[in-house]
């Protein structure tokens, strides 16, 4: 692990953490503050989260880092699965000596962060899942050769990005490779089970319209599998819906994404009194 010169606990901390054959780009700003982990979307970067941070501020802990291949410092490696995902939240807690945290995630990072949680009730303080982890069956055949086709295209200028760390650093099979698993993983039967398992406060903010290489109304009709999710479960329930996109939401709505921050907070500090209460 790569260090700076600064205390973890006083300063921001930047560097490098390893696990399995690369090693990711973390930032933590230390301090006392409860712990808040962000989880990216498939093949973005930390810096996407500087507006809920700055929502949030400094009383909170606030730890980003960039996937395997993600960013302009996070390497390569042999694995791109969503378990890989998921171990890198471990290896990135254990990193900076964390054991419990506030999970937030989007897209993609609402998928991890909603297995996480569930693996994880003793140490997740709660999360709150940012338009994704929808359990709905998206992916079918036709969609499959859609979402190829789109990478295809994407990879002509994508290289020419990878420098600023705008693009992962993963070929258009790779990252066609690592959608197709999301699409099978977010099936209702699938990803369903895991969120009933959920046993800590969970908020979504859910964005509006489209989303990158959806049509129609085919984003809304996703979101809409939420109800029966929310019915079975009274840990989770839908924090806000607002008008941005699934694009833009981080940019445009953080202060709601901040506000569920705050409230799944409070949840887990009520849910703890009682508990000493009950003792």
């Amino acid at each position: 692990m790569t260090k700076n010169s600064m205390s973890p606990t006083s300063s921001t901390w930047n560097g490098l953490v390893p696990v399995d054959d690369t090693a990711l780009a973390v930032t933590d700003t230390g301090g006392p503050g409860i712990p808040v982990v962000y989880l990216n979307g498939q093949f973005a970067t930390q810096g996407y989260w500087r507006r809920v941070i700055a929502e949030l501020g400094p009383e909170w802990r606030h730890i980003t880092y960039d996937e395997r291949a993600r960013g302009r410092q996070s390497q390569r490696s042999a694995d791109y699965s969503f378990q890989a995902a998921v171990r890198d939240v471990d290896a990135v807690l254990a990193a900076r000596a964390v054991d419990r945290a506030v999970l937030v995630g989007w897209s993609y990072g609402a998928v991890v962060g909603a297995h996480w949680a569930s693996r994880n009730p003793e140490r997740a303080l709660g999360a709150v899942l940012v338009d994704g982890a929808f359990p709905h069956d998206w992916l079918d055949e036709a969609m499959e050769q859609r979402i190829r086709k789109l990478f295809r295209r994407m990879n002509l200028f994508m290289p020419l990005l990878r420098p600023t760390g705008l693009t992962p650093r993963m070929n258009a099979e790779q990252m066609a490779d690592s959608n197709i698993e999301l699409g099978k993983l977010s099936r209702e039967r699938e990803l369903g089970p895991v969120l009933d398992s959920i046993t800590v406060p969970v908020r979504y903010v859910v964005a509006s319209g489209t989303s990158l290489g959806s049509r129609g109304d085919e984003q809304e009709r996703i979101r809409t599998s939420l109800d029966a999710v929310t019915a079975r479960n009274p840990h989770i329930q839908i924090a806000a819906k607002v008008a941005s996109n699934h694009g833009a939401i981080l940019k445009k709505d953080f202060p709601a994404i901040a506000e569920a921050v705050r409230e799944v907070a409070v949840l887990d500090r009520e849910g703890a009194d009682d508990t000493t209460s009950r003792r």
